[in-house]
């Protein structure tokens, strides 16, 4: 055995301390176990350096900030590439990368100093109560009610405004905002909110946004400029500011969509009242007088209470033909329960629900922990095991059309563009040949986003839904690699037989004709802008047990159409997944048997009518040809992945007619 030691340098006391090092004793039978304690030192020693995020610290301390602004301490706060959001549990901000770019964190901080200023001044009691049934009305109402909120917030805080203005800043400009021209393109509702934040405050509004309010300027000033300007005086009071806004609705010529006046019979009975009571000294003058002038003159006090009585009759009848307006606009509006709902369907104005407050939007990842959805996703993986060769082969074919479309085809024989070397050779051989050239032409598919609305009912559980997640998997990666984007949805019910809806109706007492009557649970598996490798394992969650449960197809649908319509891709592409028809027992057991079966057709229609989405469906084992215009039925689920590949496929052939009939168009009769 023996000892090594460095020979130090007499440079300095310091050096010689660092560079001496005393190595354990050396077994020269086997140097390599004596040196490796020493060396995994030095390993460990330099792996050490920290690692961390630069941008957790920002992170961090603006979610404190948030939830201290908010006053909410027990708010949560997440970033995500995800669009911006906010639910009862918390708020979801724009991702804030390693690089922490200007634009990130201005952001950031807009969207949180937005999420918490309305989190604080914004009661939703007070807003639903007071909020419009129609869809148009409603819009305009939400955008004043958020400015309304970032004003109150500006005013107490001046700080939050410059970093609302960067968020607004970058969702007008992302939204293309600055290039509109004609005031029928801008959106009203937005132009609306716009106003009475530059009113409200002062600012003038970034560039984009001051586009789309000036083009409505004119009008709303016009059209309400006496209501708005009792702006200042109801801006810390939302009760106050909502009557006003539905003002401005009126004003602007959409009061066919307010619905019920919440405040309307308690002030019409109070009215009534001081008016009797008010009158009954006049009244009891007039006829005093009235008998005077019988006795002086009794016939002309006859022909003049004969007027008198014609005109009280036909004032009368003009009072009763305004109550009887009265008394039908809701029916064609909003239900007559008190309080009045908020807009539940823009395709059907008739379509009921009892309580929206049960109701939630929530990605997959925030209904299981991150070990639970991992173990899901590697039983769904097990589950589908004997079909992956068949699935990756159509993938690859899928994968092999769309590239196919995507592969650089030119226009031959132009007179002006880039030379075209292949024809040269005609020049050479003929000196008198025209140059020729060429130019490549556009291809059109790939502003395209596709979005997968899963049926997430208990008559999918099995096989059929283990297919259609797979399939679902296999089309996301496909699409992704040919540039299309691609949103994964689901929809289906928080429990069986209506959940605390039906608790509550069972409460007051059962109303009747109560609309839906159940939970809905709309979940996203992945969001349109998020990479797959992130959403991957959130398809498992399918798997869980007690997940599956009642089916409410038409709001799940319109649902996915106003998520689509909000894209800014040219092209919107929708498929629809179910094993058949809407079903939910709670519903059905106290409404028309045909309740939820007639919204689904109105949504449909409404979608199909617009075409500003393209919608096909799937139906598995069950006939969804009398629905939809575009849809095949398959009866065994192994066909999914083919029909699939096949329909999308075909929504990317350049000639209409290989897509209507790769789509297996049929009309419902």
């Amino acid at each position: 055995m023996m000892e090594i030691r460095f020979r130090s340098s007499p440079r300095s006391s310091a050096a010689s301390v660092h560079q001496r090092t005393e190595l354990p004793h050396l077994d020269l039978a086997n140097p390599r176990t004596t040196l490796a304690p020493a060396v995994a030192r030095c390993h460990i020693r330099r792996m050490s350096k920290p690692t961390d995020n630069p941008a957790d610290p920002f992170k961090k301390a603006l979610a404190e900030a948030t939830k201290t602004m908010a006053d909410d301490p027990d708010m949560t706060v997440s970033y995500s590439v995800d669009p911006p959001g906010m639910n009862r549990e918390g708020v979801r901000l724009p991702q804030v990368s390693r690089r922490m770019t200007r634009d990130e964190v201005l952001l950031a901080r807009g969207t949180a100093d937005a999420f918490a200023l309305r989190r604080k001044f914004h009661d939703e009691g007070v807003s639903n109560r007071y909020a419009p049934t129609g869809q148009l009305a409603r819009d305009i109402y939400d955008a004043m009610e958020t400015a309304r909120c970032e004003a109150v917030g500006a005013r107490a805080m001046p700080g939050t405004a410059g970093n609302i203005d960067a968020k607004i800043q970058n969702e007008a400009d992302r939204k293309g905002y600055g290039q509109i021209t004609n005031a029928q393109d801008a959106p009203l509702p937005v132009a609306a909110g716009y106003l009475v934040r530059h009113l409200s405050t002062g600012r003038d509004l970034p560039a984009s946004a001051g586009n789309v309010m000036n083009l409505w300027r004119g009008f709303i000033e016009e059209q309400a400029s006496g209501t708005l300007e009792n702006l200042d005086h109801v801006l810390d009071d939302q009760a106050a500011f909502a009557r006003m806004a539905r003002k401005v609705i009126a004003d602007l010529g959409y009061g066919d969509q307010l619905g019920d006046d919440p405040d309307a019979p308690d002030d019409q009975d109070n009215g009534d009242e001081a008016q009797e009571d008010q009158d009954s000294p006049d009244q009891q003058g007039e006829e005093q007088s009235q008998e005077d002038d019988a006795e002086a003159t009794p016939e002309r006090s006859q022909e003049e209470q004969q007027d008198q009585s014609q005109a009280q009759v036909s004032m009368e009848d003009s009072a009763d033909m305004e109550q009887g307006d009265e008394t039908e606009m809701p029916e064609g509006e909003a239900p007559l329960e008190p309080p009045p709902p908020a807009a539940h369907s823009d395709a059907d104005p008739n379509y009921t629900v009892y309580t929206t407050d049960f109701d939630e939007e929530i990605r997959a990842e925030d209904l299981a922990e991150p070990a639970e959805l991992e173990r899901l996703r590697a039983y769904l993986d097990q589950q589908l095991e004997p079909l992956k060769g068949a699935v990756s082969r159509l993938a690859n074919k899928l994968q092999r059309r769309l590239q196919a479309q995507q592969n650089r085809s030119w226009l031959f024989d132009l007179e002006e563009g880039t030379l075209d070397a292949g024809r040269l050779a005609r020049v050479v051989a003929n000196p008198t040949t025209p140059l020729s050239f060429k130019q490549e032409k556009d291809t059109e598919f790939r502003d395209t986003c596709v979005t997968l609305l899963l049926d997430n009912s208990g008559s999918m559980r099995g096989r059929p839904i283990s297919i259609a997640a797979i399939c679902a998997d296999v089309l996301a990666r496909t699409l992704e690699r040919c540039s299309v984007k691609v949103e994964i949805l689901g929809f289906t019910t928080r429990a069986w037989k209506g959940g605390q809806s039906r608790e509550r109706w069972l409460a007051q007492g059962r109303p009747q004709q109560p609309g839906r009557l159940n939970d809905l649970r709309h979940i996203i598996y992945k969001g349109a802008d998020a990479p797959w490798r992130r959403a991957r394992p959130n398809l498992g969650l399918m798997m869980k047990e007690g997940l599956l449960k009642e089916n409410i197809d038409g709001e799940a649908l319109e649902w996915a159409h106003r998520r689509a319509m909000a894209r800014p891709e040219a092209r919107k592409i929708m498929m629809v997944i179910s094993d058949g028809a809407p079903v939910d027992d709670s519903t059905l057991s106290v409404n028309p048997a045909n309740f939820l079966e007639k919204h689904l057709r109105d949504v449909i229609a409404m979608v199909e009518r617009r075409r500003a989405v393209e919608l096909i469906a799937i139906g598995i084992g069950h006939d969804v040809t009398r629905y939809y215009q575009r849809a095949v039925t398959i009866t065994d689920v192994e066909q999914l992945a083919g029909a699939m590949t096949e329909q999308l496929a075909g929504l990317f052939d350049a000639d209409p007619k290989k897509r209507a009939k790769a789509a297996g168009q049929r009309r419902t009769g």
